[in-house]
């Protein structure tokens, strides 16, 4: 069996517009993405909003038709399944929304709710109800509360519920889809936690996708930085925390704050000018308009080309010319 579970191979999502002209404008969502996620592992996806971070998320499970591109699952091609084939394997790839409010139907119990999926697969009453009572103890909430509507529920027993809802048809992938940004600091903490401890119960594989580094760094096993749709940077967590490869990449953890008060105070942030822009409006390097690095080094013309993503260590790659010397401008940068 494939230690790979999940292959997304040159994904692309367009989205077609009418301009103000009465034309029609073309915005490349996700703009050739390639990774792969093992089995049992959570990779992560970040990057600012309009990144296309969940858009990739949503194109992945088909939720969005993709443009051009491949994804596998178990070695078969999602986008050339048939529909009944589709809805065959769609209990094996479940999607935790960011929002559990708008994600469960406030005119249903949360036990029908939870249950609906079950229904579909078939089974009598007696299983159902027995199914369901087992998710609400797994994700952490008493069965009794199964005749309650989601309206009476805090956000983070809300989240629990849409977990219990995604774990229904028994998935071997969940995309949690920045499942925890709505929520309290506290409370974001228990379902992560609820999270991992329901990965090593069930060996559940997690795409991860999250504005919040901090959120990410506890999560991930591997990890992918998003910019205007692309990957600039890929690899395993420790060592893109430790070491950034990418300009961008480099700013984004300069804004995570340190838990020391002291050293919080003496830290320099990276900051970036600007925002993200239209990935229809870039043209050379998609960063090169907020980059600091591209500043510092005088504006190479190495920069009006668009970097391809390239192998610069053990498991990791990066989109930028000038990779190697990330790491030491960013202390310098920061500390200036």
């Amino acid at each position: 069996m494939s230690a790979e579970l999940l292959v997304v191979t040159d994904l692309t999502k367009v989205f077609r517009t009418r301009g103000p002209r009465g034309g029609r404008d073309e915005v490349r969502a996700v703009d050739g993405v390639s990774l792969a996620v093992r089995r049992g592992e959570t990779f992560g996806i970040v990057g600012e909003s309009g990144s296309g971070k969940s858009t990739l998320g949503r194109t992945i499970l088909q939720l969005h038709a993709p443009t051009s591109g491949s994804v596998e699952f178990e070695g078969r091609r999602l986008d050339k399944l048939r529909s009944r084939r589709l809805r065959a394997l769609r209990h094996r790839m479940q999607m935790v929304f960011q929002d559990p409010r708008s994600s469960l139907d406030s005119r249903m119990s949360v036990f029908d709710i939870v249950a609906e999926p079950v229904r579909m697969r078939g089974g009598r009453a007696a299983s159902v109800r027995a199914r369901v009572e087992e998710l609400f103890t797994m994700v952490g909430l008493d069965p009794a509360v199964g005749s309650r509507y989601p309206h009476e529920f805090s956000g983070g027993q809300q989240q629990r519920i849409g977990i219990a809802r995604a774990l229904a048809c028994e998935p071997d992938l969940l995309v949690c889809d920045e499942p925890v940004s709505a929520l309290d600091v506290s409370i974001q903490a228990q379902v992560l936690n609820l999270l991992k401890e329901l990965q090593a119960r069930l060996g559940l594989t997690y795409v991860f996708i999250s504005h919040d580094l901090s959120v990410v760094r506890y999560i991930a096993d591997r990890l992918a930085v998003m910019y205007l749709g692309r990957i600039v940077e890929t690899g395993p967590a420790d060592a893109l925390f430790d070491s950034p490869r990418h300009p961008y990449t480099a700013a984004l953890l300069s804004a995570v704050p340190d838990p020391d008060p002291q050293v919080e105070r003496r830290r320099q942030r990276i900051v970036l000018k600007g925002d993200i822009g239209s990935p229809s409006d870039e043209e050379g390097c998609p960063f090169r308009r907020r980059c600091w690095l591209y500043q510092r080094l005088g504006r190479p013309d190495a920069c009006e080309q668009p970097p391809a993503l390239r192998t610069v260590g053990e498991e990791r790659r990066t989109a930028c010319h000038f990779a190697e010397c990330v790491t030491d401008l960013a202390g310098e940068r920061a500390a200036s």
